[in-house]
């Protein structure tokens, strides 16, 4: 995949009373129109960070959009949504749009990270101990319903006799990519997980995805991790140069760089009702002058990344975007 950009689409902010859904559309249009980005991207909760249901949303933007590819990153109630019902989900919106979804799954959160996630598990009746087995037994179900008929499967968690899905997706093969970040820092700061934890994460990317999707990572992080992740997808006797990347990240234009991640701060701590540190904040967004947000994004399309997905950390979501079609995305035209 060649580098590219994606726009973030903040479809929490409707749950929030910030934008309505038709801002979302008509964002995707705009951000589609611009020729500036070749992905719309949304979010995906459920009671953790509850927002627009991913896929309904995905699909009101393939009847407004016709070229850019539609996406969610992550996916993070895949582990809730039984591969069946998904896979015909999913490539419906591969239909209607023509061959444009992209599918970014992972893990959501544990149980512990708080009250809300751990009521999400519970009220789908999944243990959080389950999520690693249940993505990896529903990509292997996923990839199988799309492209074969009269399927039969008998796993740990999932068990049916001959399937044959309907309508067929567009795409063959259908993109199944893995969200992860397993070595970011923590929203309180600190190492996010041992390197035991980092090592299955990126061997599970190796074994089942057709790309990676993180955040949170510095230039240099991005290059060194992904480097793991190829040499690991080169020992599974798949071709590593085929394994596609993206960054899920922030971006707030200002000509005061403080000013900037000072804003996406308050919209990030609102949007996640959190209480994020600064240094999570500045990790997780290229902010500053046009002229720096540009040299950043350079820095990540230099260490060897795909695709940026960019989400507006400003509640001045129209504004942001006329700024970096105007003054950062000209930069990248002839990338």
């Amino acid at each position: 995949m060649p580098a590219s950009f994606g726009l973030i689409l903040a479809n929490r902010a409707v749950v929030l009373g910030a934008l309505t859904a038709r801002d979302l559309l008509d964002l995707a249009a705009a951000g589609e129109t611009s020729g500036a980005f070749d992905a719309v991207w949304v979010g995906d909760s459920l009671l953790a960070k509850p927002r627009l249901e991913s896929i309904a949303l995905l699909s009101a933007l393939a009847a407004v959009t016709s070229r850019v590819r539609l996406a969610v990153g992550c996916m993070a109630t895949f582990v809730h949504r039984h591969p069946v019902l998904l896979a015909q989900q999913w490539a419906s919106l591969d239909v209607l749009s023509e061959g444009r979804a992209w599918l970014a799954v992972c893990l959501g959160g544990p149980s512990d990270a708080n009250a809300a996630q751990a009521a999400e598990h519970a009220v789908m009746g999944i243990p959080s101990g389950e999520r690693v087995g249940r993505l990896e037994e529903g990509i292997e179900i996923l990839r199988r319903l799309f492209h074969e008929t009269k399927v039969s499967h008998q796993g740990r968690f999932y068990r049916f006799e001959s399937v044959t899905l309907e309508p067929r997706p567009v795409q063959r093969p259908v993109p199944i990519w893995i969200a992860s970040n397993p070595t970011g820092l923590t929203w309180k700061g600190g190492a996010s997980a041992s390197e035991a934890v980092v090592e299955r994460s990126f061997r599970r990317i190796a074994r089942f995805a057709d790309g990676w999707m993180t955040n949170k990572l510095s230039p240099a992080e991005f290059r060194e991790q992904f480097g793991r992740v190829q040499a690991m997808a080169r020992e599974e006797g798949r071709d590593p140069a085929a394994l596609g990347s993206a960054l899920y990240h922030n971006i707030n234009i200002n000509e005061d760089r403080q000013a900037a991640l000072e804003e996406s701060k308050a919209f990030l701590d609102a949007y996640y009702t959190a209480k994020f540190t600064p240094q999570f904040v500045e990790q997780w967004t290229v902010a500053g002058r046009p002229a720096d947000c540009i040299e950043q994004l350079r820095a990540y399309f230099g260490a060897g990344l795909g695709h940026m997905a960019l989400r507006l950390s400003s509640w001045d979501q129209r504004g942001q975007l006329t700024r970096f079609l105007a003054e950062v995305a000209p930069a990248f035209a002839t990338r």
